[in-house]
């Protein structure tokens, strides 16, 4: 399992075998059961996450018991809170294995510093970074601008094979749409 992060990080990053010696010895594995908790409620995230295997939800529960879905994340994505990792705060989200998975931990003393003492791992991580704030912009501009058809037709373009990894219920709660929408639009869609 950690043989598919070195390949992440030498495809990423240019280390010294040292360097990624040293990196290793910081991680930990952890294999999620589907439907098992990476990270609930109220419980503080620690962690920064690398998924080597799986696929994970990250979500809340409103008052009324129904669920949004926040984001996605598969192989060779990261994945946690970053706001309750931030500010040591508990957490409003819940994650979840959505597949058997599989993942690589840091904790985040111990990420930091990784960071501060190997400069390409710190670039790789501010790159990261950068995109995932690029991406989460580009999911509230499509979310405020697109019609239902457009969000679940940019859905399948961005993420070709979730579609098939994903029940349709929890795509529909991350598009911010009722399954039944859903189900209609994809049923157009096929006829097109």
């Amino acid at each position: 399992m950690y043989e598919i992060f070195q390949k992440y990080l030498e495809d990423k990053a240019t280390l010294t075998l040292a360097e990624s010696d040293y990196i290793k010895s910081f991680a930990i594995i952890k294999k999620l059961r589907k439907r098992q908790y990476l990270l609930q409620e109220g419980d503080i995230w620690k962690y920064d996450a690398f998924i080597t295997q799986g696929c994970l939800r990250t979500y809340s529960v409103d008052e009324k018991g129904s669920e949004h879905v926040n984001s996605f994340s598969i192989e060779n994505w990261w994945t946690g809170d970053r706001e309750s990792l931030m500010f040591q705060q508990p957490s409003r989200f819940n994650i979840d294995a959505i597949e058997d998975s599989e993942l690589v931990l840091f904790t985040h003393d111990n990420f930091e510093l990784l960071c501060r003492e190997i400069p390409a791992f710190n670039t790789m991580v501010n790159t990261i970074l950068q995109k995932s704030f690029i991406a989460a912009q580009n999911r509230i501009q499509a979310s405020l601008s697109l019609t239902a058809e457009e969000k679940y037709l940019n859905f399948i373009h961005k993420y070709p094979g979730f579609a098939s990894r994903i029940p349709q219920t929890m795509i529909a709660s991350y598009l911010g749409m009722t399954p039944e929408t859903l189900s209609r639009i994809r049923k157009l869609t096929a006829k097109k």
